[in-house]
């Protein structure tokens, strides 16, 4: 039986994600087993996940996923190159085979040759003399010119989202020397916000809907929209006004030296972002006023949620410490069985076990458990909330 990894943030599941996992298994075989390595309840754009992690995993399961894991916090807000080495560290140390992905282009032969030039040692140090030579240029822009002047046309794929992903992914896989294949599925339907004939909807469109409360069950497997309903009606969808001011909060009681030890920080971005709160806003508009010539508002999304968080450069070292389950089915609880002796990484099914690892697992642990209190009192209907359930949230099976 093949075991494929899918890196994902399900935000939320929807039937282009549905797609994916059905190709997996047209071209691999119906018996193959998929474990996802998800984000958690805050997302690598810089911003909170519309639904909980929880209830996000089990529309998974319940829509063709067998194990969902997930992302430890820390690699869920950083760059594309850590959020790709985190993922796919977790799932090597899960048993897969071969790592899926959407792709704009699906062009695996193209995506090889733009990570084996990113991981040239001459191509980068062409890379950084380009930036040197022109300080307007981002490192993202740098590269892309690079490319374009050694390889041709290809370098084009560097302008679109998932092509960018894909070549991350196929980068950590070479750095960590995993034997691991790579199948690049091409994305069907929206490649932004609209909605096409087949019923394929962007996932930001989709956020869209939800937070307006439009109908989207159109655009939605109906495994998955039983767990939706049930969660919009109980209240459990983040309320972004309510975050906004929770986490400005938290900003204003940060000093100088809190964002020097932020990820990503270097150059001076801490010190300007830091510069950017004081001189007041609301969040969009921070990290607006932060981004520069090298520096992304989504990066600046990021660390302006990383400094509300409490997380820091030190925290993003290493790979993740563990496994921690969120959904499975049956196929997943028999991987996992599998895995129980597997040396690589511990598998926490119930968090208390969390307790018996390292400090710095429990730290880890604990970073995510307070984010998830943050999510669950800034939903629409918080008026039920009980902190610590991250402790105390057993994984679902399906």
């Amino acid at each position: 039986m093949r075991t494929v990894g899918i890196v994902c943030e399900f935000n939320p599941f929807h039937r282009g994600h549905l797609y994916l996992i059905e190709e997996v298994r047209r071209r691999l075989g119906s018996e193959t087993a998929v474990v996802c390595a998800m984000s958690g309840d805050f997302v690598q754009r810089g911003e909170a996940a519309v639904f909980d992690k929880f209830t996000r995993a089990e529309a998974a399961c319940r829509c063709g996923a067998d194990l969902v894991l997930e992302l430890p916090l820390p690699w869920c807000l950083s760059s594309a190159e850590g959020f790709a080495s985190g993922a796919i560290a977790m799932l090597t140390a899960a048993g897969c085979d071969t790592i899926a992905f959407g792709s704009e282009s699906g062009d695996e032969n193209a995506l090889e040759r733009l990570a084996a030039f990113s991981l040239d040692p001459l191509m980068l140090a062409a890379v950084y003399r380009l930036m040197d030579a022109d300080d307007t240029l981002s490192f993202a822009r740098a590269r892309q010119q690079t490319a374009a002047e050694t390889l041709g046309p290809v370098a084009a794929l560097l302008s679109d989202p998932n092509d960018i992903l894909a070549v991350e992914y196929i980068k950590a896989i070479k750095k960590s020397g995993a034997a691991m294949s790579t199948l690049a599925v091409r994305r069907r339907g929206s490649r932004h916000d609209s909605l096409d004939g087949e019923g394929f909807c962007s996932a930001m469109q989709l956020r869209k809907r939800i937070e307006r409360g439009e109908a989207f069950s159109a655009v939605v497997p109906p495994e998955a929209m039983a767990a939706y309903t049930r969660e919009n009606e109980a209240g459990r969808v983040i309320d972004r006004a309510r975050l906004e001011i929770a986490i400005l909060s938290r900003l204003c009681s940060k000093v100088p030296a809190d964002f020097e030890r932020l990820p990503d920080a270097g150059g001076g971005a801490g010190a300007r972002l830091f510069k950017a709160i004081r001189a007041g806003g609301m969040l969009e508009e921070i990290a607006r006023d932060a981004t520069a010539k090298r520096y992304t508002t989504a990066r600046m999304r990021r660390m302006l949620l990383c400094a509300a968080l409490g997380i820091s450069q030190e925290d993003t070292e290493g790979g993740p410490p563990w496994l921690r389950v969120l959904a499975a089915d049956e196929k997943g609880r028999a991987l996992l069985h599998g895995r129980r002796d597997a040396p690589e990484l511990p598998i926490i099914t119930k968090p208390a076990a969390v307790r018996m690892l390292d400090e710095r697992s429990q730290h880890l642990f604990d970073l995510g458990s307070q984010a998830h209190d943050l999510f669950g009192l800034c939903c629409t209907g918080s008026s039920g909330f009980k902190p610590d359930q991250d402790w105390r949230t057993a994984p679902s099976i399906v």
